[in-house]
């Protein structure tokens, strides 16, 4: 089994890296429609492993394939007041002075005659529409799968139809136990002589549509004499039931127990029920909301992770991982030996989704480094630009998101420092989807 969980985590690899570099593709295309020069577009980080220039853009395939980049030219603005012809006055402030440095790197690709394709002089729309791409390719690229998962396989959902699972005999819902033991009586559907693939189709002479209906029918009816239509083998039947009032699991939460409720003693089998765009698109929406509560509450989770990491406490499953623990969670998904090749592939694909959507939810954060923080500069350029407008005012000077380079410094390192956490917890104590 250690090649397919090899296979699983090379998998997920490939499936990260093809989403990083549809990200980058996102901010590419629109940087080099408004003509923006992009001298690098990158998938990975560390050492290139190939490359090849194209154009005035080197396109490249670097080591590690967990990130990647297009490099803009003139990201920054200059100094204000710089006038090229004079000697410039040094900054001796430590704040100051990697401002300064990081607007002299910002320059240093800007050649003559570049003057209008660098970033930072871009029409505000057209620079919130190249940080927008990233994000929204991973948006794209999340629907996609969502839409292969719900549309041409279908989600989960209980039916009808007598399931293998199904036991003989009535055991006590308080001992949770599906084993007979002698002594045990036998279940109404037992005695009536349902068998395994019966559909259940009516009760009492009322249609029945979904396992759901089949339920509520039977738990509301009580003991007592009933009929069951079914369909066994393409052919229609009745049979004449006896249910019995157990004390029963509640549907919707098994930790609370229904007294006396009607019992019929089968169990639904599970299939996948196809949906529509509309329904794909439900459910981006439900997603989508998860994951930015998740954002929300992630200093608290990233707690637990610590605690997890150094002090054996169990992770939470719902809580955050990283891509080392995701791609574990690929090997384990194609080695296992109970899931189905379709529940594989299900899982698989919703792993990969998610990711993606994580991602995208994560680079719309208003802040620097993320794709956000430059839209958010954007925005408020387009905010003060309107504002001169309205009330006649000067056009206002570029915004300077290099003022705030400070705190996006800070920010980087600690994403750096949670994203170590991440790998390391994954290492050490991983989140399993085996339990």
């Amino acid at each position: 089994m250690i090649w397919l969980t090899i296979a699983g985590i090379a998998l997920f690899v490939i499936g990260l890296a093809a989403s990083i570099a549809l990200h980058e593709l996102g901010h590419l295309v629109p940087a080099k429609i408004f003509g923006v020069r992009v001298t690098q577009y990158m998938v990975g980080f560390g050492s290139t492993v190939w490359s090849k220039r194209k154009g005035e853009t080197e396109y490249g395939v670097k080591w590690i394939p967990f990130g990647g980049y297009i490099r803009m030219i003139g990201m920054l603005p200059p100094r204000p007041g710089d006038d090229p012809t004079k000697l410039r006055r040094v900054s001796t402030g430590p704040f100051q002075g990697l401002i300064d440095s990081a607007r002299d790197l910002a320059q240093e690709e800007v050649r003559p005659g570049d003057e209008d394709r660098v970033f930072y002089r871009k029409k505000w729309w057209q620079k919130v529409i190249i940080m927008s791409g990233g994000p929204l390719m991973n948006f794209v690229l999340a629907f996609i799968l969502y839409a292969i998962l719900l549309m041409t396989i279908g989600t989960p959902a209980y039916a009808p139809v007598v399931s293998p699972q199904t036991t003989t005999c009535v055991t006590p819902a308080v001992e949770k136990r599906v084993d007979c033991k002698p002594g045990d009586p036998p279940t109404p559907a037992a005695e009536a002589g349902m068998k395994v693939g019966d559909e259940i189709v009516s009760f009492n002479g009322v249609k029945i549509t979904s396992w759901d209906d089949a339920t509520n029918k039977i738990r509301s009816h009580g003991a007592g004499p009933a009929k069951v239509g079914i369909i066994r083998n393409g052919q229609p039947s009745t049979l004449d039931v006896n249910l019995i009032a157990q004390d029963r699991p509640n549907p919707k939460d098994p930790k609370k127990i229904d007294k006396n409720v009607g019992f019929l003693g089968v169990a639904p089998t599970e299939v996948y029920v196809k949906q529509t765009i509309g329904a794909v698109a439900g459910h981006m929406v439900d997603v989508t909301g998860q994951v930015a509560k998740s954002l929300l509450n992630l200093p608290e989770k990233m707690v637990g992770v610590w605690h997890a990491a150094f002090s054996g406490e169990e992770r939470d499953r719902q809580g955050p991982v990283g891509v080392v623990g995701a791609g574990r969670m690929g090997g384990e998904i194609l080695s296992s030996d109970v899931l189905s090749g379709q529940d594989k592939l299900v899982m698989f694909l919703s792993l990969l989704a998610g990711f993606n959507l994580a991602i995208g939810v994560f680079n719309l954060i208003p802040l620097l480094p993320l794709d956000g923080g430059h839209i958010a500069g954007g925005l408020w350029e387009g905010l003060k630009r309107a504002y001169a407008r309205v009330f006649r005012r000067p056009e206002p000077r570029h915004v300077d998101i290099a003022k705030v380079l400070p705190l996006t410094y800070v920010l980087a390192m600690v994403m750096i420092i949670m994203a170590g956490l991440l790998v390391y917890a994954d290492l050490v104590n991983p989140i399993r989807l085996s339990g």
